[in-house]
């Protein structure tokens, strides 16, 4: 299987119900149907409430802008001091919650961009880690890996193939037999799913 390559400015915004942003899906598995996986950019426009998604983990990571303070609150929180507070700027690591928890979140200054990465079954391991320079990791079969290159160019070598992703831009594959994988970005985010 080839590399499939998704241009952030291909894709169409799709505004949220309360108004409070847009997202863009760059890529969901399977494409038709009920998703397992589905990477998306979202532009958090004003301070407000997350959808709920039941039965879903969630990795979020600050692409641009001051960032957010989110306040998640899971379903067994009887209370406000169940809730965990969570400031998160381009600087950070990616967050990973739970999806079905009641989430706020409330801009630091102004707008911004996320990615985010939502597996469907909790049996499913996966992970998203920022790259900043060097990663170079062994992956094994039957995953699905994904680069975003966020606002600089990545290279990428994957075995003995050579990979160079734009800006603004998804590429994404499923193995089926283990490969080395070598990254060199001033700025991206790597990620791996079960599949």
């Amino acid at each position: 299987m080839s590399w499939n390559v998704v241009h952030l400015a291909d894709v169409q915004a799709t505004p949220w119900r309360n108004g409070g942003g847009v997202t863009r899906e760059l890529a969901a598995w399977p494409a038709q149907g009920e998703w397992h996986w589905r990477m998306s950019v979202a532009e958090v426009g004003s301070s407000g409430p997350f959808s709920r998604f039941d039965g879903i983990t969630r990795w979020f990571a600050v692409l641009a802008g001051a960032g957010v303070v989110l306040n998640v609150r899971t379903p067994s929180d009887d209370d406000e001091l169940g809730s965990c507070e969570h400031r998160l700027t381009m600087a950070d690591a990616p967050l990973c919650f739970d999806g079905s928890a009641a989430t706020d979140c409330q801009l630091i200054s102004g707008p911004t961009q996320d990615f985010n990465l939502m597996v469907r079954d909790s049996g499913l391991p996966a992970r998203m880690q920022r790259v900043r320079g060097d990663l170079s990791t062994v992956v094994s079969a039957t995953k699905t890996i994904a680069i975003y290159a966020i606002d600089t160019k990545a290279s990428v070598r994957f075995n003995a193939e050579d990979l160079y992703v734009p800006p603004a831009t998804l590429v994404w594959r499923t193995l089926r037999k283990s490969a080395t994988v070598e990254i060199h970005a001033p700025n991206a985010l790597w990620m791996e799913v079960s599949a």
